[in-house]
């Protein structure tokens, strides 16, 4: 069992499965990107503006289907957090992953919408 003062959280395995799993979250928000730029290319544009996200159809999809995906995942890996600490293991590990893509996450709808707001 462990025990929190004494702050002894090494548990190798644990920490492959929360990178592995911040590493799949991550691929997975890139192919959704790559799949909603590749459909928003295709839309006709919109008269001399030479954005490619100048409708609100494209604009909403590039920022609200990637940022949907970082917050799925962001969840994930806090309700993982809780589960392992009802174990009394080595949960840090994971509310380590969590707080890693909720930085992402809150980078990402930040900057986007900072870009498409303009």
């Amino acid at each position: 069992m462990v025990d929190d003062v004494e702050k002894r959280w090494h548990d190798p395995e644990m920490y492959r499965r929360a990178v592995g799993y911040c590493v799949g979250v991550l691929i997975v928000t890139a192919l959704i990107f790559l799949a909603i730029d590749q459909w928003a290319s295709r839309r006709e544009t919109c008269g001399q503006s030479p954005r490619t996200f100048c409708d609100g159809a494209s604009q909403a999809a590039i920022l609200g289907g990637p940022g949907l995906a970082l917050v799925i995942g962001t969840i994930g890996a806090f309700v993982t957090t809780y589960r392992v600490w009802r174990q009394h293991r080595a949960w840090p590990i994971w509310q380590g992953a969590g707080w890693f893509l909720m930085i992402v996450s809150l980078a990402y709808l930040s900057i986007g919408t900072g870009s498409v707001m303009s």
